[in-house]
């Protein structure tokens, strides 16, 4: 009898269970090498799907595929169990030997999860879904699946020694770093195992459903030779240019060349705090590249924040490497990563195409956000960890990184920590205001001598380019009078930027001076619009910039970081100090227009209660702008100095001390006891004491699946909403269509540039207003049409069209 694993959709033919496992393997030991763990992954990989090896699955794929409307699609045939199953009960077993007890939990909780998530060995009801699976009684064709294992894939004598090999290499990676807890250890494994898992058994699925062979991930190394030729040659380029002889090219000369020449240290986390106008993001290449050219990296991935707009990073970088397929965006998942179906597995229906689209960072260059960084390690589901494990052996530019939600300091710490340590990789932490990660309980591991740019204080004077005039100490505005403050500038100068911190202030003071018909060019931006949407605001700006012709352009935060325009003043309403730092990088960018104005004003119409970051930065910086006028010399006399930040972020997470270990309050406790111990209701450590150890007898008591069903990277959750502006009206139409996966991939990569995330409140009121379609068996979530306005973006009303006429 030929047990199945899968049959393909348009020829029906046949993988059988060993050649999927072995296959699965053969990927899972490729990714565990980077880690030193070959043998761990690799026995995630051919346990995995070890409850294939049964006739109530094999019987149920055959109808499924061949009888569909007899086919018992609602009862459950659990394939996943098994694999654990066998583990623990072959080597979960006393102290005597603990290292295979412990192998078992690791590699058995991804075997089981591999459909889900990670379960948690205890949970806060003191309750164990680890065990309840792996204990199992209603397997009743357990012995089956073994004896065919063992005949099949490998011979029970084999398996052993394989076992191990893969016991041996865990006591390794214990040993090593002794800085880090060992449930950190464990923790961090096991989700990288997981990784392995589902991004092999992905990997094999499509490629077998595509009839093609599985190529290991290629070594970059020669296309980063290539680009690293290219970087030179821009370069040389700025050389030959008429302004090569000014202070400020001669000093972007010698910050890239310090790149440079630091890229042949080793591996370690590094801060590169070039200013703004510095050329960040050609020299931040230069290091990467470099990098990965001596110490063989497989990939470099630019992390930028939630908040911003990658498309520019993106796109400069392609103009530098003339290199438009090798370069990858990934602004935000645009398919509900909810819960797999096991019993789909094996079936090539819509969720099926959807998971096995390409979205795993195997691309040289990925452009991502900070949400999907923080997602790829702690939030639920499949989709996100698959993505894990190619952030080893990689070069890693964290763009704006002062911009780390508070609530995931510790975790983002504890993710760069492991990933320094373990993961073979290089952390860059770019910025121009470098926040103190090093002060908070849970630090950062960065290096001795961590900073890449020498003279940091002279640099900073070298790149002045405005004044930081505080008007909110003494004044308040509102819309109206902030409007009439911008018509009084406007007489001497030629383009403004307004800054404010919530869309709701954004959206009414640009109605209001569309409304004083100034006879200028005013524009809106907010995150209500979609990516590719403001992208065309931009250059529209941009034209009229370069034109020097008169231009407004209101916007919310997210214009601060990663986009490269230069106005001739700047308003910014009072937020943290890197904000208006990051503002003032948007006025006399390259120090063309001597010395320029940034003014800042506290605007009192701005709702910051769902805001406390912003909330709290503007207390912050209101003290700092107080020291400063109290004793200039004490700072230096500049509010953006060295030494002004660093007492801004020190004071900032001083008052957000008890939530950056992302904190649950309704548990009394916070996500990193989780993760790396476990706590009950009390906040006591579980699995520790005598009465849990003796019920449990397990080596961990981490609390995988809880945290990450209470992770969100901002505290409102989002959905994410394709939108039906300009190519994007194509790509829906697309998305409804009949596709390969290989197609699928493509679109959804494509569909990003048209997508938004909605609130909750926003989500319930399209619905009410029959605003939302969904595709793919609700994975997929779409607006339809008069629900998108081509001046705001979302439009609740969903009379998009109409509302601009009043002007």
């Amino acid at each position: 009898m030929e047990f199945i694993a899968h049959i393909r959709e348009r020829d029906g033919e046949i993988q059988s269970v060993e050649e999927h496992l072995l296959a699965v393997k053969q990927i899972a030991e490729s990714i565990g090498m980077k880690m030193g763990v070959p043998h761990i992954a690799g026995l995630a990989g051919m346990l995995h799907d070890l409850g294939k090896y049964t006739k109530e699955f094999r019987n149920y794929i055959w109808t499924a595929v061949n009888d569909p409307k007899n086919a018992q699609r609602k009862g459950s045939v659990d394939h996943s169990t098994a694999g654990g199953k066998l583990l623990y009960e072959m080597y979960h077993k006393d102290k005597k030997t603990s290292i295979f007890s412990l192998l078992a939990e690791i590699v058995g909780n991804a075997i089981i999860s591999h459909h889900s998530y990670l379960k948690d060995y205890i949970d806060l009801e003191l309750n164990s879904e680890f065990l309840k699976r792996v204990r199992k009684s209603d397997l009743l064709e357990f012995s089956l699946s073994k004896e065919q294992f063992f005949e099949k894939v490998i011979k029970q004598a084999e398996f052993k020694q394989y076992v191990n090999h893969a016991a041996q290499e865990l006591q390794d990676f214990l040993k090593k770093d002794k800085n880090i807890s060992n449930e950190e250890k464990c923790m961090f494994l096991t989700k990288y195992i997981f990784s392995a898992l589902v991004d092999g058994d992905r990997t094999n699925t499509r490629l077998f459903e595509e009839n093609k062979n599985y190529q290991p991930v290629e070594n970059h190394n020669e296309l980063f030779q290539e680009y690293y030729k290219k970087v030179l040659e821009k370069i040389d380029n700025f050389k030959n240019s008429n302004n090569n002889n000014s202070p400020i090219n001669i000093l972007r000369k010698e910050m890239s060349e310090q790149c440079d020449q630091f890229g042949e240290r080793p591996d370690g986390i590094y801060t590169l705090s070039i200013p703004t106008g510095g050329g960040k993001t050609l020299a931040s290449l230069r290091y990467a590249l470099k990098h990965a050219i001596l110490h063989n990296k497989k990939h470099i991935i630019y992390i930028v924040p939630f908040t911003t707009i990658i498309e520019q990073n993106a796109e400069e970088v392609r103009k530098i490497l003339n290199d438009n397929a090798n370069i990858l965006e990934h602004h935000s998942n645009l398919i509900e990563d909810n819960y797999d179906d096991e019993n789909e597995d094996g079936i090539m229906g819509a969720n099926q195409k959807l998971k096995l689209a390409k979205d795993n960072w195997d691309s040289p260059i990925i452009f991502t956000t900070m949400v999907q960084f923080l997602n790829v390690f702690y939030a639920n589901g499949t989709r996100n960890i698959r993505r894990m494990h190619n952030l080893a052996e990689s070069v890693i530019i964290f763009d704006e990184v002062q911009k780390v939600p508070t609530s995931c300091v510790s975790l983002f710490n504890h993710a760069l920590n492991f990933l320094k340590s373990y993961g073979q990789s290089s952390i860059v932490l770019c910025t121009a205001t470098q926040p103190a990660l090093d002060f908070v309980e849970h630090k950062l591991a960065i290096n001795k001598d961590a900073e890449i740019i020498s003279q940091m204080e002279e640099v900073i004077e070298a790149f002045k380019r405005v004044n930081i005039i505080d008007l909110a100490s003494e004044h308040s505005f509102d819309n109206v009078r902030l409007a009439s403050f911008i018509e009084e500038r406007l007489v001497d100068i030629t383009s403004m930027l307004v800054i404010l911190n919530t869309k709701t202030v954004v959206k009414k003071l640009y109605e209001l001076l569309k409304v004083k018909r100034l006879d200028i060019p005013i524009y809106h931006l907010s995150t209500s619009m979609c990516p590719f949407h403001r992208k065309e605001i931009l250059e529209e700006v941009r034209e009229l910039l370069e034109q020097k012709r008169k231009v407004i352009c209101i916007s919310t935060q997210l214009i601060e970081a990663g986009v490269d325009v230069s106005f001739e003043c700047v308003i910014r309403s009072l937020a943290g100090l890197d904000s208006i730092a990051q503002a003032a990088g948007r006025c006399n960018r390259h120090g063309e227009m001597g010395i320029k104005q940034v003014y800042v004003v506290d605007h009192i119409e701005e709702n910051l209660d769902k805001l406390p970051e912003i909330k709290i930065g503007k207390v912050e910086a209101r003290t700092v702008f107080k020291e400063i006028d109290k004793n200039p010399e004490s700072f230096g006399g500049n509010i953006l100095s060295e030494k002004a930040m660093n007492r801004y972020f020190q004071g900032f997470y001083q008052q957000f001390a008890t939530k950056l270990n992302y904190s649950l309050p309704q548990y009394n406790t916070n996500l990193i006891d989780l993760l790396m111990a476990g706590r009950n209701k009390n906040g006591q450590l579980k699995g520790y004491n005598a009465t849990s150890k003796e019920k449990f007898s397990l080596m961990l008591s981490n609390s995988y699946g809880t945290a990450a069903k209470h992770f969100e990277v901002i505290d409102q959750v989002t959905t994410t909403v394709l939108v039906p502006h300009k190519e994007g009206e194509e790509i829906i139409a697309d998305l409804n269509g009949n596709h390969s996966i290989e197609d699928l991939g493509g679109s959804l990569r494509r569909a990003q540039q048209f997508s938004i995330n909605i609130f909750s409140y926003e989500k319930e009121q399209l619905i009410k207003s029959d605003g939302l379609v969904y595709y793919f068996e609700g994975k997929i979530t779409v607006l339809k049409e008069g629900f998108y306005n081509e001046e705001y973006g979302l439009d609740l009303s969903g009379e998009s069209g109409y509302s601009f006429l009043q002007f």
